[in-house]
């Protein structure tokens, strides 16, 4: 089982959301810091592409643990938003290429 936390107590703009994520999943140094950059680093973490930490196993997935995400989601409802709407894109994506999803959060 692989887990990572997400501090969102650190969380107050765009450039703290990235660069919490990027420290957290190991993105790759020329992460563009935009969600369709997350959405892309997050994809193929079965397929060992070195664009995160994390290589899932048949059948494992990625838990995210948001810590405080209510207060998160008062705080900056936007990237709220878009981390939820973008984690959902990406399990989409693994369920396009007949895999199950990877992705699951667990909002503290």
């Amino acid at each position: 089982m692989a887990y990572v936390s997400l501090d969102t107590t650190k969380i107050y703009n765009w450039a703290s959301f990235h660069k919490i994520c990027a420290e957290a999943f190991g993105f790759p140094d020329f992460y563009g810091q935009n969600m369709s950059a997350w959405v892309d680093c997050l994809t193929y973490l079965h397929e060992g592409d070195g664009m995160s930490r994390f290589i899932l196993g048949e059948g494992e997935h990625l838990f995210v643990l948001l810590l405080d995400f209510e207060a998160f989601n008062q705080r900056v409802p936007d990237i709220a938003e878009a981390l939820l709407s973008c984690t959902a894109f990406v399990n989409r994506r693994y369920l396009e290429q007949k895999e199950m999803p990877r992705l699951a959060l667990v909002l503290q």
